[in-house]
């Protein structure tokens, strides 16, 4: 807890003194005015955090994938094939807080008409929530669904 009081706490983000998330845990976020989430194989429940168990041939869930994409294609008005995999998979807690860059760029048009924004300052905080590789190297790049919302709640005001 020491070495890292903030993670220790579980980096709880609060924009207007009240918490409303926090930056280690994914939670979903419905409705056109915001930036969804990945899909949660537990519905983001911290207690029963697991992935579904499904390997990756099971009909039921390569069913459960093609009802997300048909869904997430028709929400943000795209083809299928534009669907990027995290906008229909969930990851292995069930719990990541991160989105891809593309799965976010995916859902700026919806998002910035929903709230009367232009779609450009949109992107622009979609890059400015946008963290690279650790250490330039490993993993991907990622956007952080919680603070990106709290960004895009805010400039709307």
């Amino acid at each position: 807890r020491l070495a890292d009081e903030a993670r220790a706490d579980g980096l709880p983000v609060d924009p207007h003194g009240l918490v409303v998330g926090s930056r280690l845990i994914g939670q979903s976020f419905e409705g056109q005015e915001w930036f969804h989430s990945r899909p949660s194989a537990n519905d983001h429940d911290t207690l029963a955090s697991a992935p579904s168990n499904l390997g990756p041939r099971n009909e039921d869930l390569l069913a459960t994938i093609e009802e997300r994409r048909s869904t997430v294609a028709a929400t943000e008005s795209v083809p299928e094939a534009d669907v990027p995999a995290d906008a229909v998979t969930a990851s292995g807690s069930g719990l990541d807080p991160h989105i891809s860059p593309a799965y976010a760029e995916l859902q700026v048009d919806r998002v910035a008409r929903a709230r009367g924004l232009d779609a450009d300052r949109v992107r622009k905080l979609v890059e400015a929530h946008t963290v690279g590789r650790f250490l330039g190297i490993h993993g991907e790049p990622v956007v952080s669904v919680l603070d990106l919302n709290v960004a895009v709640d805010r400039a709307s005001r």
